[in-house]
């Protein structure tokens, strides 16, 4: 296995260019903040940015997990790493990384300050000083579902050429940690359920009033709506559109992710006749 590293200190912005490194030495496989990563897909591994703690996060990064440790390191024999990019904060930590995974050290140390320049690096700092802002080389799609609860955007690379569409190079995921400041929020269960059952008396068919139940875990929460609907009205397009809609609703408005929205036809009600 051919190894290399991606070297700088937290905050001046590795996982923005680890896609273009990892391509531009032929590495296939990136390990970065605990994450197994193959060509935009998680692999293996849990997000360091998903602890609570700084030292917690630190401790994912370098597989100090036995258990963590060993996911990973079955996952690089199943696929047969044939060339590995590993990001650190230091040489020493790089070097622990290696010890953990049981992969050779690299034969080739990159340089955070060899790939950016002055400015991009402070504007990188100044952005997870001032914003808490940490990115993770890989679609938000791809991550969303072990990110419920947190701030997590998309973050979009074109290449526009005269004369032809922009052709999107890479994607990345800009998501606000625990540890930060501006990490992860609660939102209570009564907001959730105001916000469902508003968003479901908007689709017609659907009368006042209803109940939600919520089961709370931490990959997102199940919602279960029990409505009144209007008689005469075929059941399943209508309760089929709340699904939609509250889910989709609940999503962009909290962050959490949406696992299942269930929905029953309780009550039926009779519309007035003018």
């Amino acid at each position: 296995m051919r190894v290399l590293a991606l070297v700088g200190k937290s905050g001046t912005g590795k996982s923005h260019k680890a896609q273009q490194v990892a391509k531009e030495n032929g590495a296939s496989f990136i390990i970065d903040d605990g994450l197994l990563i193959h060509e935009s897909r998680v692999l293996a591994g849990y997000s360091a940015k998903r602890e609570s703690t700084r030292l917690g996060a630190i401790k994912r990064a370098i597989f100090h997990d036995p258990a963590h440790a060993e996911e990973v390191k079955k996952k690089l024999s199943e696929v047969k790493v044939d060339s590995l990019l590993i990001l650190g904060t230091s040489d020493s930590m790089i070097r622990a990384i290696c010890k953990a995974l049981t992969i050779p050290f690299p034969e080739l140390i990159i340089r955070i300050e060899d790939i950016s320049t002055p400015r991009e690096i402070n504007t990188a700092r100044m952005v997870r000083k001032s914003k808490g802002k940490h990115v993770i080389p890989v679609p938000t799609l791809e991550i969303k579902k072990d990110f419920s609860g947190f701030f997590l955007d998309p973050l979009r690379i074109f290449r526009k050429s005269k004369g032809k569409p922009s052709e999107l190079l890479e994607e990345k995921s800009v998501v606000r940690p625990t540890y930060s400041y501006m990490g992860k929020y609660t939102i209570n269960d009564t907001t959730i359920s105001q916000i469902a059952l508003y968003t479901a008396h908007q689709v017609p068919g659907i009368g006042p009033g209803g109940r939600v139940f919520i089961e709370n875990y931490s990959s997102g929460v199940i919602l279960k709506l029990e409505l009144m609907v209007q008689y005469g009205m075929a059941l399943t397009p209508v309760l089929e559109k709340v699904q939609e809609k509250v889910a989709q609703v609940i999503e962009h408005m909290t962050a959490l992710n949406v696992l299942q929205v269930n929905v029953t036809a309780k009550n039926i009600f009779f519309k007035d006749i003018k």
